[in-house]
Order: structure tokens, then sequence, then C-alpha cells
């Protein structure tokens, strides 16, 4: 990573002195749990800061740029949640229907509400949330080649990043705290293995489709038991390698939305396929208002094992509300409900804009009726409600 950054820098100073443009946010957030702590010296509450600031420079005619983006996080009882990363720091060429991009970057791949299946180029960061939105930024180095027959990329990744966990005092943790300390890796390169990926991507009418292949190091841990340095049993990650293929693809047809993914993945642990497929069918101007609404529906699958928990055999349901006003007024909420153990979890996420530069976002998860063999029954009791407000600039 290091290296990549020192080309950065090379590319960036010996380029012609051109202006830079600034953006980002700063951010206060305000977590509230209200229900009695299920493991002991949780809080119950906590008070966070961000700052996320990005950078461009853009010169050789716009063939050329360069995008740094950081990320900073202070949290008033849990140290794990204090961090920092580097969400961008790449170098942009376009040589015609060529791109390449060398640096960290953030890549989202996928379609569905629920969850992401065939994402797997950058690791969760685990500490901003349970919903898998927030990732760390991935050394990289991307080529593109846009052509008539589809889009190619491929991916070399020169290094892993580890995933981040609550400490003892946070919320939404596991049973035991998990000791990244002691990490342990299949490959004997360990965070410096290589990883590969290769996606294509292409349309057919109104349908649009991406196909994907992995291989590297897994971006989900297992757990090892184990013991921390004063004798108390924690959990220690442990990163396997695995391969995986990949299909995503969407559909438009009218006001409907068809949404699919699958994924066959093989490890040294267990091979199995999983699939998330649904609809967004949506009703515009609602009761004659500029309010749209959409609905949700779908059905998540795991052929590993049909009573391990979450989108295993998962129903889920949801409405997202885009009310078109000036202040871009946004509700999503999700009810996932687990066909087989009757598990069942609410999500509300709203956001409003508060003049030209501020925004309010606010946040409700609910846990309801966990069973004792859902992975989701450590979370049984980190009910929360969050409020957020930015400052953009």
């Amino acid at each position: 990573m290091k290296a990549l950054v020192f080309f950065l820098c090379i590319a960036v100073f010996s380029a012609p002195v051109m202006a830079f443009e600034y953006s980002g946010n700063i951010a206060a957030e305000y977590q509230l749990f209200p229900q009695k702590a299920q493991f002991e010296n949780q809080l119950d509450n906590n008070l966070t800061f961000s700052f996320k600031p990005k950078v461009t420079k853009t010169w050789n005619k716009g063939n050329d740029q360069l995008s740094i983006e950081l990320f900073f996080r202070a949290d008033d009882k849990d140290a794990e949640r204090n961090h920092a990363d580097i969400r961008e720091f790449k170098w942009l060429h376009v040589n015609g229907s060529h791109e390449w991009r060398v640096g960290v970057d953030t890549v989202f791949w996928g379609v569905t509400e629920s969850q992401h299946l065939v994402d797997v180029i950058n690791q969760i960061d685990r500490v901003e949330g349970i919903d898998g939105e927030e990732k760390l930024g991935q050394q990289m180095i991307n080529f593109t080649s846009i052509q008539d027959w589809g889009t190619l990329h491929v991916f070399v990744m020169p290094g892993f990043r580890e995933s981040t966990y609550p400490s003892q005092q946070g919320r939404l943790r596991l049973p035991l705290v998990v000791d990244s300390s002691q990490t342990v890796y299949e490959s004997a390169d360990e965070e410096n293995n290589i990883d590969y990926a290769l996606r294509f991507e292409h349309y057919i009418g109104d349908t649009e489709f991406g196909l994907s292949w992995f291989d590297g190091t897994n971006r989900d841990a297992g757990f090892i038991p184990g013991l921390d340095a004063n004798g108390e049993p924690v959990l220690i990650p442990y990163y396997s390698q695995m391969t995986q293929f990949g299909l995503d693809l969407q559909s438009i047809a009218g006001d409907w939305l068809w949404k699919l993914e699958m994924i066959h993945r093989d490890s040294t642990e267990e091979s199995f396929n999983a699939m998330t497929a649904g609809f967004e069918y949506t009703c515009f101007g609602i009761l004659d208002s500029p309010v749209d609404m959409g609905v949700l529906l779908e059905y998540s699958l795991d052929d590993r094992n049909m009573n391990s928990g979450i989108f295993d055999n998962d129903v889920f349901v949801g409405f997202r509300f885009a009310f078109n006003d000036v202040q871009s007024t946004d509700i999503l909420a999700g009810f996932i409900m687990d066909t087989d153990l009757k598990s069942q979890s609410l999500r509300v996420e709203a956001s409003r804009r508060l003049g030209d530069s501020w925004k309010f976002t606010g946040e409700l998860q609910f846990f309801d009726q966990i069973a004792d063999s859902d992975p989701l029954k450590a979370f049984e009791s980190d009910d929360y409600l969050l409020l957020e407000l930015a400052k953009y600039f």
C-alpha cells in the first residue's frame, strides 16, 4: 500500500499545477439503546463525531484525475470505533475506451436491497453499522475496457484489510469479544496475499447483468475460540482463501424493477450456493401528491444449513418513500423474517436536507422473537435509535 501511495504522489506532483476541488462532510451522531444490555459492561448510548473530506484534481484535458477521500470517527465510549481510514486514494487515467485506476478505492457490486451477495471487493467497516453499507478502502490496480460487446473489469489487489469489531463495551457485538491481535490466515502470505477478480457487465434490452469471479482472501471471517493476554475467553478471526462466482441482474418492466443476485463460493471449510431475488414496484404520485412509493419484496436462500439463521430462508418486505421535495426527504422501511426460525427484524431509515448544506438522518432498528440458534441472538437486546446531523461543504 505504501508503494501505491508513493506512486500516486509522484504522478500528482509531476502533473501541471491545477486547483484542487474540495468536498465532504462533518457530522455528529448520537445512538441510544433503550433496552438493558445483554452482556456485562455494554454501553447504553454513545456520541460520536465523524469527518469525511474529499479532494479531487483533474488534468491532461480530463483524462487524468486524482481522488482522495478520508474518513475519521471519534467515539466517546467505544474505543474500537475510534478509527481512521483511506476510503479513496486513486489515480484514474482514461485512454479512449480503456481506464486505469491505481491506488485505494471503494467498489460496489450488486442490485438487491436486503443483502449484497456478489459484493466482495472491499472489506465491510463493521464498527460503522450492521447493514454492510460502509466499507474500508481496498488497495488495487483496476483495468476497465468499455466495448460495444460489454464492459470488462480486471482487479489485482495486493493486500487485505482486516475487519474491525466492537469492544467489550460496544453494542451489536458477539457474545465474546473479537481479538484481532491474534488473527489467523490460511494463506502463508497472510494480509499480503494477492487477490484477483474479474467482472463483465452488459445489457440486453431493459435488462442489465453482471458476471463476476473472485479468488483470494475471504472478506467474511470465521472465528476460533481462544484466550486473550489476560486468560479471558475471546474469539480469534480466521480468514480462509475462497473462490466465488457471481451473477447479478436487474430488469425494468414498466413500473417494475426485477432484481437477482446469485453466488457459488468454494473455500477449504465449505462449498455453498446462495441467492436473493425479488422486485421493487413504484407507485408514482400516490394520492395525487408528489410522493413516490416503492414496494420491495425479496427472498433469500442459502443452501448451507436451513437453520443457520441470517438470510438462509428469509423474506424481506420494504417500503421506500421519495417525497420529491426541495429538502430531498426519503424514508426506507424494511422488515425481515426467517421463515424457519421465525426471527424478525425491522429497520427504518430516513433523511432530510436542512437548508443548502445540512442533512439530518435517523435510523431505527428492532429485533424481535430471535431464536436461540439464530446468529442474531447476540443482538436481541440491541434495539437502537440513531440520529445524525451532518454539515456538507
